[in-house]
């Protein structure tokens, strides 16, 4: 493969500014594809108004003329012939032009009609005519190398390369798809629209083809792959389901279940359990944790912080007192620490409860049966990856409480068998949750005198933890001042963000929790799993920040008790779309709101994670696409002849294995 460095036109800079924006070898370069095309049609002028956008050529009448309002401010003018009328040209910043520009010259000019000065206030121009229709690529660029340079460099090599194609014949033909090569070409030269919708098509159904084949294989292999032998009599996981201070609702029940017939089956279990905020995740878990202790084997719980780790560490010691239970985090005395680690080799203990300090190289289990990753999205394939390499073919669980419709769950998480957990344990309440203005936030502070009147606690969030230059938002520490002078004679308040120490954090939390702290400003950090049952009230500053699933993962900190339950969305923006969460408190459908809204990747946390990176294809877009391809994929792999497994391994080794 030809190397960067050796195309004509790539000298140091520009190899180090393509390396900037991911482009680091020739298919990066050649699959580096527009983000949007600028289209250009000869504008009718005998229909045109004044302010309308118009694209004319013509022939230049005379020297440019350059006047300078400033060093940095400059018009260039000059009479521009269209062969039916002369108008008069200005454009602004061009002077450097003025030399390249001659009477008789064919241009283009794009700009907008000025009716008064019977002329075109140009904002670009081409040097020649525009025969036809003229599609012109954009490019993510940056301030050192333009969107015209990577088309440039893109164009020189991409007639050249020679690429692989990963769609089968058989569906190239099923859909009339055109040649990959022929494809690359046009999506970044396209002569015509129609051409320009072939070459989508035909990169974005391999791009899923790939995508879909590696997912659905994945699958298959999880299902060949041979389990841990267990022997557990369900009346034992039942017994003790019988016996919880509470009543698991029907889903818990079904989700439990599911997790018995994996593990105990002859195959490895690689299962996502989802459900909304507050539906009761953690205890389904924990009875998993408890079949696994059954057979014989130890496991293991990875969450995202330490403070929601903290909290399951506590709460699986007060309902399964039967087992032996370590936790493990970041900061431990060396002592505890190394007495962890010991109890860990030599079996006596059950269960690790921990932060991502459970995959660090000195940890080593006797014999991992179980791993369980909490707010999985959280962490990236090479963290979830590597606490599953502790063990011998342990059984997998993952866990997320952004709820994704059933459809799209089944696609994404294509590799999983899937538990969702929609109905509230019993006793649960609706958050009731209303839009504010800025102007309206007396109103506010009222609802909070009343919450802590009743001696209930309460969480204000901001979206920033210092100030900015830039944006004008409320952040944590202005907020903190204004609910002082507020409320500081009333009651204790606290304040907790991301750039607080762990130990200072766990104080903080510390206090909410025991109800020594009344009101906590915050950032996000209180999104995942902490569980303050005394909290009633979740009042959200410039909430128009947050996508919808963030807000309600945020709602869902207040309402885990039988008492009424508030959330307050403060926003001068965007009411429309955050008028959803004051009609449903169901986590499904704003998912799906999100979806549509804003695509998977944001709202299901695939590209910070790494699963899921698209360069041309979109989820939101594209998603009856996907589908289509899934079934291909499916029939694909059922066909195979062993005489073209060869195909499929190329095809695997294209990314990055997905976990």
């Amino acid at each position: 493969m030809i190397d960067l460095s050796e195309i004509k036109g790539i000298g140091i800079n520009t190899l180090r500014y393509l390396n900037d924006l991911g482009i680091n070898n020739l298919d990066d370069l050649v699959t580096y594809y527009p983000f949007r095309y600028d289209v250009y049609e000869k504008t009718d002028m005998d229909k045109i108004k004044n302010g309308d956008h118009v694209v004319i050529d013509g022939i230049c009448e005379n020297n440019p003329n350059v006047f300078h309002f400033s060093r940095k401010l400059n018009k260039m003018s000059f009479r521009f012939n269209t062969g039916k009328k002369i108008y008069n040209v200005t454009i602004f910043n061009r002077a450097y032009l003025k030399n390249k520009i001659k009477p008789g010259m064919a241009l283009t000019i794009i700009g907008k009609y000025d009716t008064k000065h019977r002329g075109i206030v140009a904002n670009n121009l081409e040097f020649g005519m525009l025969l036809k229709t003229k599609i012109t690529p954009v490019y993510h660029s940056n301030f050192k190398i333009t969107s015209k340079k990577i088309h440039q460099i893109i164009t020189s090599v991409v007639d050249k390369v020679k690429v692989t194609d990963y769609v089968p014949e058989t569906f190239n033909q099923k859909y009339n798809l055109i040649e990959k090569n022929k494809a690359l070409k046009i999506i970044h030269n396209p002569s015509s629209l129609e051409l320009l919708e072939k070459a989508k098509q035909k990169l974005k159904y391999e791009e899923l083809f790939v995508f879909m084949l590696k997912m659905s294989y994945l699958k298959q292999g999880h299902k060949k792959n041979t389990g841990l032998e267990r022997k557990v009599n369900f009346d034992k996981v039942k017994g003790k389901m019988e016996n919880l201070p509470f009543k698991l609702t029907r889903d818990q029940e079904k989700a439990v279940k599911n997790i018995y017939d994996d593990l105990i089956s002859s195959r490895q279990m690689n299962r996502l359990l989802q459900g909304d905020v507050g539906s009761g995740k953690t205890i389904v878990s924990f009875f998993a944790l408890f079949i696994n202790y059954l057979s014989g084997y130890q496991g293991a719980l990875m969450a995202p912080t330490e403070i929601l780790a903290l909290q399951h560490y506590n709460n699986i010691k007060k309902v399964f007192p039967e087992l032996k239970v370590g936790l493990l985090k970041g900061k431990l005395k060396v002592k505890e620490r190394r007495e962890i680690l010991a109890g860990l080799a030599d079996g006596t203990i059950d269960v690790v409860i921990g932060t991502h300090a459970l995959i660090s190289d000195d940890v080593v289990y006797q014999n991992l049966g179980l791993v369980i990753t909490d707010e999985q999205h959280r962490f990236g394939v090479m963290q979830r990856g590597n606490l599953k390499n502790k063990g011998q073919m342990p059984d997998i669980l993952y866990m997320s409480a952004t709820p994704i419709p059933r459809t799209y769950a089944l696609t994404l998480y294509g590799d999983m068998d899937i538990s969702s957990i929609k109905t509230m344990p019993n006793g649960r309440k609706p958050v009731k949750t209303f839009l504010k203005s800025n102007k309206e936030i007396k109103d506010v502070l009222y609802l909070m005198l009343d919450e802590i009147k009743k001696n209930h606690q309460i969480y204000v969030v901001a979206p920033l933890v210092e100030e900015s230059d830039k944006i004008d938002l409320e952040n944590v520490y202005e907020l903190a001042d204004k609910m002082n002078k507020a409320f500081g004679k009333v009651c204790d308040i606290g304040v907790l963000h991301g750039k607080m120490s762990n130990k200072e954090k766990d104080e903080v939390m510390t206090k909410f929790k025991e109800g020594k702290t009344k009101i906590l400003i915050s950032t996000t950090v209180i999104e995942v799993g902490v569980d303050v049952a005394n909290a009633t009230m979740m009042v959200i500053f410039d909430s128009f920040r947050f996508g919808l699933s963030a807000l309600h993962q945020l709602r869902g900190r207040v309402g885990r008790n039988d008492l009424d339950s508030y959330c307050v969305l403060i926003s001068d923006r965007e009411t429309k779309r955050l008028q959803i969460l004051t009609e449903t408190n169901d986590g499904f459908k704003i998912s799906e709101e999100d979806f549509k809204l804003r695509g998977s990747g944001d709202l299901f946390g695939l590209r910070q994670s790494g699963d899921m990176h698209f360069k041309i294809a979109d989820i939101k877009q594209d998603f009856n696409l996907l589908l289509t391809v899934k079934e291909d994929c499916e029939n694909y792999l059922k066909e195979l002849e062993a005489s073209k497994a060869v195909i499929l391994q190329d095809i695997l080794q294209t990314t990055n294995n997905l976990d």
